[in-house]
């Protein structure tokens, strides 16, 4: 049976949802951020994009690109709340499908062309989405999650493009190798030294020659610029909350000890929401004495996956909660609230450094292993 995987994108969604809320903002360059002097573009218009300014880049430097540009604070509350609409008006329709981030949804039409029709049915629903929500969308259906993706790429801004079924290959040979997915600067760089620069080139090369290059990830490269991907689609469900909790062999006191332990699972839990692309927008920290009285305190906070910013609102709630200056037998924090996001969605409060810091550590840490490498203490412990 012929598949039929459709990938939806919701275009310049920040901005888009923030331009139905002020109507002076359309036709406008836009720029969706923080906005200190560390802080980095979190999303931009497409007319600010014209200017060669992109989502990660530092304001100062996008306000330099283009003066004139809008710059808006970010307000993770509200996209997730349109986020959630748009998820609902697919759930409804759709027999199975994932989210893949807060604005991106993938689905499996497969079987379902003799009854419907794949492509008719998908344009019915991108106009209920683009009706109900008044917002932009753009679609790509294929028989893959990656062609898909790509095809939603050059629709937008706001198109809908079918690639049938085996043309893959020559609808994505004319496109440069930066289109597929897993391509970042570091391999396209490598990429480029070769000489490769279209997918053309990389569908005439042997496979065994990319495998040299770039290991397994040349071999997955390769398919992908040939148009093929066998990965399913994984069915969503929303995980509620993730949390950690140490108890120590002998109850303590001892802050140094405390503050450590806080550190560590600090660490691992924003790894693990980063490592999931998710953001937690509410803390719980737990603490029980020897005598086993447990006490608990939470604290809503603006959605991340920052380790500095959440060790900095842990540090927080245990100033608050640890008074009774009893010994501790078990201490634990749990992230809840938790929704689909990423480093992207995250710079609202994350600045260039710390942005950069992250992103070079967890590429370690999925390669190497959680322990391959550890950050500064972010509790003030030596």
């Amino acid at each position: 049976m012929e598949r039929h995987i459709v990938h939806c994108d919701l275009d310049s969604f920040f901005v888009s949802v923030e331009r139905l809320l002020n109507t002076e903002l359309v036709g406008k360059p836009v720029l969706i951020g923080g906005k200190s002097d560390r802080a980095v573009v979190a999303s931009c218009s497409y007319e600010a994009r014209k200017y060669g300014i992109h989502s990660a880049m530092p304001m100062k430097l996008a306000l330099r690109l283009c003066p004139d540009a809008i710059v808006v604070q970010g307000d993770h509350d509200l996209y997730s709340q349109y986020s959630n609409i748009v998820t609902e008006i697919i759930q409804e329709s759709v027999p199975l499908y994932e989210k893949a981030s807060i604005d991106e949804h993938y689905f499996d039409l497969t079987g379902m062309d003799k009854f419907f029709g794949c492509w008719k049915w998908t344009k019915e629903l991108r106009q209920r989405i683009m009706k109900e929500t008044g917002l932009p969308i753009s679609f790509g259906l294929s028989a893959n999650k990656c062609t898909s993706k790509i095809a939603t790429g050059q629709a937008k801004p706001c198109g809908e493009l079918k690639v049938d079924n085996g043309t893959e290959k020559q609808f994505l040979a004319p496109l440069s190798i930066r289109k597929i997915p897993m391509v970042g600067e570091k391999t396209y760089t490598q990429l480029r030294n070769m000489g490769i620069s279209k997918c053309l080139t990389l569908q005439q090369m042997e496979v065994f020659t990319l495998r040299r290059v770039l290991g397994e990830n040349g071999i997955s490269i390769w398919k992908k610029a040939n148009g093929v991907d066998d990965s399913p689609i994984l069915a969503y469900q929303e995980q509620k909350s993730m949390s950690k909790e140490t108890t120590f062999q002998e109850d303590t006191i001892d802050m140094q000890k405390l503050k450590k332990t806080l550190a560590k699972m600090v660490n691992e839990l924003a790894f693990d929401l980063r490592k999931d692309q998710k953001l937690t927008g509410c803390i719980t920290l737990k603490i029980r004495y020897s005598n086993f009285d447990t006490h608990t305190k939470q604290i809503r906070i603006a959605y991340t996956n920052s380790d500095r910013m959440i060790g900095e609102k842990v540090t927080e709630l245990f100033g608050k909660l640890y008074s009774r200056r009893m010994l501790i037998r078990l201490i634990g924090i749990k992230f809840s609230h938790l929704i689909s996001g990423n480093y992207q969605t995250d710079l609202f409060n994350d600045d260039v450094k710390d942005l950069r810091l992250n992103q070079a550590m967890d590429r370690i840490r999925l390669r190497h292993g959680f322990q391959a490498v550890a950050k500064g203490d972010l509790f003030g412990a030596s």
